[in-house]
């Protein structure tokens, strides 16, 4: 049985432990708004992306592009985007379950948007083409950088598909693992900012001004598919980062809550203890004094 003093040392440990682990979720709930910001502020640009996009498409006619024949090949590359560090939850273990379940073959090329996806994958031993840092608040270079990797694959013909991984924010308790294709395009839709667990795509605005094209709509729309498919993924990105923020701000609220949980039994059973020592004591003394007494 543990002594007096051990216990208060492991009250002592688990008070400091509730300290930081309450820091950490105040830090990952104010990056969890940062993340969301972040979102909403892309939401100009995909408004008026949207409006050219329905105009584009509806002056283009049957228009013919790379990016939208679709092919009969098996060869893919998934794009996985996981977290760079630990202490969030299971949000990569389920997304990398789900990948691993449904997505994963011998033909797949992995590029990882994260350390943990990329750890998992060389463990695993999966086909790493390549490994992309993003920090906590992703900014569109980062986004494009991962996306011409992608297309790269695609217009060389070393992949006939392209997906992407990715945790969904659904809301503060709720983050659904989910994947996208990014390529080839089978229907364009609007695009939209924000991470409050929508479809990441919505129906275009029919076109309702005059517009004229220079070289052609087709031409216009054939130039503004690599930005789609970037502020695409970037936005995908702004979702992971909000979903990792939240997982890790509940799973450090848990940890909060089980550290102060476990302080109370301690505290209990060090004032058991203690007690049970006065008590023997004064036993002692009475003792002591009936047999001097007699």
């Amino acid at each position: 049985m543990p002594s007096t003093r051990e216990i208060r040392r492991r009250i002592v440990s688990v008070k400091k432990t509730a300290q930081i682990t309450s820091a950490m979720e105040k830090v990952a709930q104010a990056k969890m708004a940062r993340a969301q910001q972040a979102a909403l502020a892309g939401r100009p640009y995909a408004e008026l992306m949207n409006r050219v996009l329905g105009e584009v498409v509806s002056h283009a006619g049957d228009f013919d592009h790379p990016f939208m024949k679709a092919r009969s090949g098996e060869n893919r590359a998934l794009i996985l985007v996981t977290t760079d560090k630990g202490m969030c939850g299971s949000i990569n273990s389920n997304l990398l379950r789900k990948v691993t379940d449904e997505f994963v073959t011998d033909h797949t090329r992995m590029i990882a948007a994260g350390r943990k996806g990329a750890q998992h994958a060389s463990r695993v031993g999966w086909d790493l083409a390549a490994e992309f840092p993003y920090s906590d608040t992703p900014v569109f270079s980062e986004a494009r950088a991962i996306a011409r990797m992608a297309v790269e694959l695609f217009e060389n013909a070393e992949v006939d598909h392209v997906d992407i991984a990715f945790t969904n924010f659904v809301n503060t308790i709720t983050q659904k693992p989910e994947v996208q294709t990014l390529l080839p395009i089978t229907e364009i839709k609007g695009v939209q900012a924000g991470v409050e667990g929508e479809e990441m795509a919505t129906e275009l605005p029919g076109g309702t001004a005059e517009f004229l094209f220079e070289p052609s709509a087709g031409g216009v729309l054939g130039a503004l598919l690599p930005h789609y498919i970037n502020f695409q993924v970037h936005q995908i990105l702004l979702e992971a980062k909000a979903s990792e923020f939240s997982s890790k701000m509940v799973a450090m609220k848990n940890a909060t809550d089980n550290a102060n949980d476990l302080i109370k039994d301690l505290t209990l059973e060090f004032n058991k203890m203690r007690q049970a020592a006065i008590t023997n004591e004064l036993l002692e003394i009475t003792t002591a004094q009936m047999a001097l007494g007699n």
